[in-house]
């Protein structure tokens, strides 16, 4: 169930025999010569949807916009800082436990946002401890898992892609994307087949290194078939893990 279809009514009614939430956060960013730029949000959101589907569980608003300052050489990429998205997930996270949420699963589909988030959390913790002891959030359970980490997408990616999948604008990711919104499929001509791989820093070390936003990938090879096997593992995984995650101590 979405959160944003819910009346007030309703959230209180469901508060009363389920404190879980999960939050889908991503990021706006290119995604290489055919990866749509809203890719990494869209993923996490269509994943978790899903899991709330198969969980019967409540499926916040979309953080969309992540910490992807590396990616601005390439239009359409935005970002927040680190601070910016601290703050964001901080108070997210802060307006739910107000209403006596007390499981938080964010499910996440961009790794720049994996170190923010965590330190989202340790913020969120630190207000906790520092309050007396007439805080409500002593209970709080938060928890972050990539969607493409999942053990089933792991495997499915070794199985399809070898090392063609690399760590940016991947096929898998691409995949997910075309089976969730077959309309908007893109082809591009990309040279070599496979991207180089290597560091990145800055925006402008990034655009000098990978010039068509890819690395160590080869998206071409996306299908909407893998797509919707990705995403049926995915949504498997992470069913079970929240289910386990609601009843943590």
């Amino acid at each position: 169930m979405l959160l944003l279809h819910c009346s007030w009514p309703e959230v209180e009614a469901r508060l009363a025999r389920d404190t879980g939430i999960i939050i889908p956060i991503g990021s706006t960013e290119q995604h290489g010569p055919n990866g749509l730029i809203g890719t990494d949000a869209l993923c996490a959101e269509v994943v978790a949807k899903g899991v709330g589907d198969a969980a019967d569980a409540l499926v916040a608003s979309t953080i969309s916009v992540g910490m992807a300052q590396h990616h601005l050489g390439f239009p359409g990429s935005m970002t927040l800082r680190p601070s910016t998205l601290i703050a964001v997930v901080r108070d997210m996270v802060q307006s739910l436990v107000r209403h006596g949420f007390t499981r938080i699963y964010f499910i996440n589909g961009h790794g720049g946002n994996i170190a923010t988030v965590s330190a989202a959390f340790s913020e969120v913790h630190a207000d906790s401890s520092l309050e007396d002891d007439s805080g409500n959030a002593s209970d709080l359970r938060c928890r972050l898992k990539n969607w493409y980490d999942s053990s089933a997408v792991r495997q499915i990616s070794r199985e399809l892609y070898g090392n063609a999948e690399g760590s940016h604008a991947t096929p898998s990711e691409v995949a997910l994307t075309q089976y969730a919104f077959p309309e908007s499929i893109k082809s591009a001509e990309m040279s070599p087949a496979i991207a180089p791989s290597g560091p990145i820093h800055d925006a402008r070390d990034y655009r000098r290194r990978f010039p068509d936003g890819r690395i160590g990938s080869n998206p071409a090879l996306a299908s909407p078939e893998a797509g919707q096997r990705l995403y049926e593992g995915a949504v498997a995984d992470l069913t079970a893990d929240y289910r386990t995650f609601l009843n943590a101590d």
